[in-house]
């Protein structure tokens, strides 16, 4: 820890202060000319031993408000597992969940890094349909909603269920 600047080390103690007084500490960035606006958490494995969550795509507060029903529910023991579909994190939109790939944890996640630096968290992402339930792997989706809403594995697709078989 030593390494970091003392302002990282002051957003590294206020990550905690807000994850022991809130469960979590909730990142919001912006979108742009790179890519949509997301949103993760900070402090659910340190303070629950859940895994961080991220969301990508959602309008402002959208993804404050899944990513913190998530934290909340799992916290309390509700078990989501990949593939599962849910029709009551966020309203009038289906969610399912996919383990995220490593590889994407520093570009999703930066900010946890202060908090474990050697990466040595889980983390799921909390991926939505359109509302008119297409998601983004599928054929009839809009075009660029996979660019919109990327889904973190190593390939891009569904890798913790088959889409249309055990998974949506």
């Amino acid at each position: 820890m030593s390494d970091l600047s003392p302002e990282d080390l002051e957003l590294r103690d206020r990550l905690i202060a807000e994850g022991n007084v809130r469960g979590q500490a909730i990142i919001e960035v912006a979108g742009d000319e790179e890519g949509a606006p997301y949103t993760f958490s900070v402090g659910a494995w340190r303070r629950y031993g859940i895994p961080e969550a991220v969301t990508i795509g959602l309008p402002e507060g959208a993804g404050r408000y899944l990513v913190e029903t998530y934290i909340h529910r799992a916290s309390q023991g509700e078990e989501f597992p990949p593939g599962q579909v849910w029709d009551d994190l966020l309203e009038g939109v289906l969610v399912t969940v996919e383990r995220v790939n490593k590889g994407h944890y520093f570009e999703f996640f930066g900010s946890v890094f202060l908090v474990h630096p050697e990466g040595d968290f889980d983390a799921v992402q909390l991926i939505t349909a359109t509302p008119q339930d297409d998601w983004p792997w599928e054929a009839d989706a809009p075009p660029g909603f996979d660019v919109w809403q990327p889904v973190l594995t190593e390939s891009g697709l569904p890798e913790s269920w088959t889409p249309g078989v055990n998974g949506p």
